[in-house]
């Protein structure tokens, strides 16, 4: 009887040790579940945020805008380059709006790169994002300069009283693409003078000069020629290609316009191919480039569509454009361009050069435009 009490006894108190461990595990179960969703409830997911869309146009007052080009670096590589571009113009123009960003990437770098890194850091900056047309070039004149912006922004103040003139390059070449580029730049310049006198402007009026260029060899001379001409202007110089299939010197401005005018927008001459744009509209319509993604001419209307109604959500329509600029990269896109633009655009001023490339491998030719906007 003893023998079998103390049995019982020993089974007892085995059931009860097991029990207590099972309870002890099931405890311990339950607490780590219960840490582990409170961690979870305390981690907080992080994604990374895509880029803001830029738009496809922006407008701002005529009488507020003014024009800047970054200066360049060859510190680092294109990502820093575009940063360091943006904080020197922020420093230039301060809190002002920026309303088109022109930015030509020279180099291996990403092109999609620019606009991300524009759109980040105006948005960084709570800054409404701006238009960009954007564009590989052939070369700047700074070794190891990657990219360099022409800004539009607006000013607090009234800067252009009467309006602006917009000045197509005059486009002089040479078949030979080993001939110097200077010379033909000159020749340029001398256009570009005659004809803003034509439209009633002075050197002394324009902004911005660019100057395309098929060489940077003997660069120093192009520029000292600029700001012999137009000592008050920004002053940018790009190569266009990196092999040019022709020698190349092509020079565009933007002027104040300093006399009145009977119509929002004029062209000078009134008849016949426009070689200046007089703007006295209230506002003025910038497009970002729209890219035809393909070489067909199926290709290219679909892109001349798509400017239109970037231009008729902005206010503007194709009978308001003033400036088109066209950034081919073939021969043989630029004989479409100039069979189908008419027919879509009238005819504005406008310049058609080569370029080196664009953001899109599959496009044959960009497009920007500056229009007047006509509705609210």
């Amino acid at each position: 009887m003893s023998v079998w009490y103390n049995l019982n006894s020993k089974r007892a108190g085995l059931r009860m040790r097991i029990r207590t461990f099972a309870a002890a595990a099931v405890t311990c179960a339950l607490l780590v579940t219960a840490l582990a969703a409170q961690k979870k409830k305390k981690e907080v997911t992080q994604t990374l945020q895509l880029p803001a869309d830029l738009p496809n146009a922006t407008s701002g007052e005529t009488r507020h805008l003014e024009f800047h080009v970054t200066p360049l670096s060859d510190r680092g590589l294109l990502s820093q380059q575009v940063r360091d571009a943006l904080r020197a113009l922020f420093r230039d123009i301060g809190k002002d709006q920026v309303l088109h960003l022109r930015a030509f990437v020279a180099g291996s770098g990403d092109l999609r790169r620019v606009r991300d890194l524009v759109s980040d850091t105006f948005t960084d900056r709570k800054q409404p994002l701006p238009a960009l047309s954007l564009v590989q070039a052939g070369g700047l004149p700074l070794e190891g300069a990657q990219v360099v912006m022409e800004a539009v922004s607006v000013d607090k103040k009234e800067v252009n009283p009467q309006g602006l003139v917009f000045l197509p390059a005059p486009v002089f070449a040479s078949p030979n693409p080993l001939d110097p580029a200077a010379p033909l730049a000159a020749k340029s310049l001398d256009a570009l003078q005659a004809n803003l006198a034509a439209a009633g402007g002075a050197s002394g009026d324009v902004l911005r000069v660019t100057c395309f260029l098929s060489t940077l060899d003997q660069v120093d001379a192009t520029r000292q020629a600029v700001a012999a001409a137009f000592p008050r202007a920004a002053a940018d110089l790009i190569q266009t290609q990196r092999a040019p299939v022709r020698a190349l010197g092509a020079c565009e401005a933007v002027a104040r316009l300093t006399r009145a005018t009977a119509r929002p927008l004029e062209f000078v001459p009134a008849q016949g191919e426009p070689k200046a744009a007089l703007i006295s509209a209230p506002r003025v319509v910038f497009s970002g480039t729209q890219a035809s993604f393909g070489y067909q001419e199926a290709d290219s209307r679909l892109a001349f569509e798509r400017l239109a109604k970037s231009l008729d959500a902005a206010g503007a329509k194709p009978a308001d454009i003033a400036l088109t600029q066209y950034y081919s990269l073939a021969d043989p896109i630029t004989a479409q361009i100039r069979r189908l633009a008419p027919a879509l655009f009238g005819a504005p001023a406008s310049s058609i050069l080569l370029f080196e490339g664009l953001p899109s491998m599959d496009a044959g030719f960009a497009v920007d435009v500056v229009a007047v906007r006509t509705r609210p």
